[in-house]
């Protein structure tokens, strides 16, 4: 990397593919007029979309960094964002700074979801801050970052570590984690499950023991019913699609890492779930109130129907449609369950890497 400051400082954020080269794109604006609050000198800020490789201890490889150095032509400063969670001594890891190679790595996980644009900025601005000489950086950019702290990794090379609370941190990784699963973009993926689910689940309306069933049922224990239901489909999902991640030798530190993985894996897929269940519950009203004569369910359950005894039909049968359809049924053909969770896509990075020495092996 460029060690000498000319007329302009030019600064390269290298996002990974996905929700990071989104993200990055949105604040752009915003990151650009923060560099140039930052600086006394004029800042040409790039975006490029490269997807960055760890080692098994989760630190840069320098590699990368001379790969990176090569294709982005000597960027004085460069700023590498991860999708992947990192952790060091116990404790997330926002982001490290290596000077001796100019090269600064941010994990977008680590920063939640709540503000996570403004963080991103503050973040990036402060990494580049401390790259930059001296001399080029104004008062403005000595601001400190008050949800997490700096300290020194590697006194030798000069390497500074960006790290949050263990607890408090933790709990923003998981969700910005799941955040980075995107559940939404996942959810129809499970189109085939909604349709087998749909199949079985309309039975409810057709079938007045299930009007009886739920009508006699209290509230707590209908409620008690979709969960049971929902999280038996989650158990299924993971458990089918081989989505859990086992902690293998990487030691205590990679095993806090697959928890991560473990854990955002298990709360996107439940949110998948419930999107499944509430398209159930929705469908399924509909069809009832279409269907069903308010009048002839009266003698059914034996009293006056309400809106409530609609959506109580719908709630069970959609339970007993998750159960005993879609649990049958499994993720659409065509998804990409490499790069469903984040488990997957380290998988895949590191098999990307391997190809790439096996190759240069033989080259």
């Amino acid at each position: 990397m460029a060690h000498v400051l000319g007329s302009r400082l030019r600064v390269v954020v290298a996002a990974d593919p996905g929700l990071p080269e989104r993200r990055a794109g949105r604040i752009r604006e915003r990151l650009q007029r923060a560099l140039d609050a930052a600086f006394s000198v004029p800042v040409t800020l790039e975006l490029r979309t490269a997807m960055l490789r760890l080692r098994s201890d989760d630190a840069l490889d320098p590699a990368d960094a001379v790969r990176f150095d090569d294709e982005y032509a000597r960027a004085d400063v460069l700023l590498l964002l991860t999708e992947m969670p990192r952790l060091t001594e116990g404790r997330p890891l926002i982001a490290d700074v290596h000077p001796d190679q100019q090269v600064a790595v941010v994990s977008l996980p680590s920063l939640g979801v709540a503000r996570v644009g403004a963080r991103l900025v503050d973040v990036l601005v402060a990494c580049a801050v401390r790259m930059a000489p001296e001399s080029a950086a104004t008062g403005h950019s000595q601001q400190g970052i008050t949800w997490a702290q700096w300290q020194v990794a590697d006194a030798d090379t000069g390497q500074l570590a960006l790290h949050s609370e263990a607890s408090s941190g933790g709990l923003r990784m998981v969700v910005g984690m799941v955040a980075g699963n995107e559940p939404r973009r996942t959810a129809p993926q499970l189109s085939s499950a909604l349709a087998a689910a749909s199949a079985t689940g309309a039975f409810g309306i057709f079938y007045s023991s299930i009007w009886a069933m739920s009508d006699y049922l209290t509230t707590v224990r209908l409620i008690s019913i979709g969960v049971l239901a929902m999280t038996v489909m989650v158990w299924w999902l993971v458990a089918s699609n081989r989505l859990w991640d086992e902690p293998g030798r990487g030691g205590v530190g990679k095993a806090r890492v697959v928890l991560l993985y473990n854990l955002s894996t298990v709360l996107t897929i439940a949110l998948c779930v419930l999107w499944l269940y509430v398209m159930l519950v929705v469908l399924i009203l509909l069809g009832g109130l279409i269907v069903i004569d308010p009048d002839y369910m009266a003698t059914v359950i034996r009293g006056d129907p309400t809106f409530s005894s609609y959506l109580d039909i719908a709630w069970l049968s959609a339970a007993m449609g998750v159960v005993a359809g879609a649990l049958g049924s499994n993720f659409d053909q065509q998804t990409d369950l490499r790069s469903l969770t984040h488990g997957q896509r380290e998988r895949q990075r590191r098999r990307t890497v391997e190809d790439e020495g096996t190759a240069q092996s033989g080259a």
